[in-house]
């Protein structure tokens, strides 16, 4: 129980710049004391099937807390909720090692029927404030949900899902919008690509619009270089592009 303990108290500061102390981090971290409690009380008294005083244990955890676990969740080791106070844990919710959960997250169900009703997280998950993860599905290992997104299908491992309904952003994506941003004169991450706004979709797609239509122009003008027509003209179009009026727009 103890090294448990300590490495609870670990994780606090491997993920938490505002802890100070040992003594600090046991007696003012919610999150730590709801995790404590859930294991050693709550989850034990439901796997020894006294229901019944499980149930209460978790309602006395949700009242000093503010964080709600049904006893009957799956907690990994080293998990870590910062803040903490509205977090909503399902009965049959699975949160792997190493997961983050920031305050307001729900990890809830969509179903009345019995059986798997809430999500499975993998290890090393972030969900950021206020996300709700509905229904039995799967977050892969590594991957990040951002904050008051709503997720209701499977995230693939490494991923990120923004927006409501969420939506899945590989790697790949934000890599070829922070390129296409730079090119036109700002970064796409400065408006916050993890934002609801319709202005910063509507720029993300045009984003990815640009980034296409370059990629096949160039090939038509590599095509027409082959078949010996001169394309210095284009090329120097491109580069009298003023990013400007753009920028201005997001100011």
């Amino acid at each position: 129980m103890f090294d448990r303990l300590r490495e609870d108290i670990a994780v606090v500061f491997d993920r938490d710049p505002a802890a100070r102390g040992a003594w600090e981090v046991l007696t003012c971290y919610p999150g730590l004391h709801a995790l404590v409690w859930h294991r050693w009380v709550a989850n034990r008294l439901w796997r020894h099937g006294l229901r019944w005083l499980g149930r209460l244990a978790s309602h006395l955890g949700r009242f000093l807390t503010g964080i709600e676990i049904h006893p009957g969740a799956a907690i990994g080791r080293r998990v870590f909720i910062d803040h903490g106070m509205g977090i909503v844990i399902g009965e049959t919710a699975v949160v792997g090692d190493d997961c983050t959960l920031y305050h307001g997250v729900t990890l809830g169900g969509t179903s009345w029927k019995k059986g798997k009703r809430h999500p499975t997280l993998g290890r090393g998950v972030v969900i950021g404030a206020g996300a709700k993860i509905l229904g039995p599905i799967e977050i892969g290992e590594g991957a990040k949900i951002g904050s008051n997104a709503v997720v209701v299908r499977d995230v693939p491992p490494g991923s990120t899902a923004v927006g409501i309904p969420a939506r899945v952003v590989t790697p790949e994506d934000e890599e070829r919008r922070e390129q296409q941003a730079s090119r036109i004169g700002f970064s796409a991450y400065a408006i916050s690509a993890d934002m609801n706004d319709p202005v910063v979709q509507a720029i993300h797609k045009l984003l990815d619009h640009a980034a296409a239509t370059d990629e096949r122009i160039e090939r038509l003008v590599a095509q027409l270089q082959r078949d010996g027509l001169e394309m210095g003209d284009a090329k120097a179009t491109a580069e009298r592009f003023d990013p400007a009026p753009i920028n201005k727009l997001l100011e």
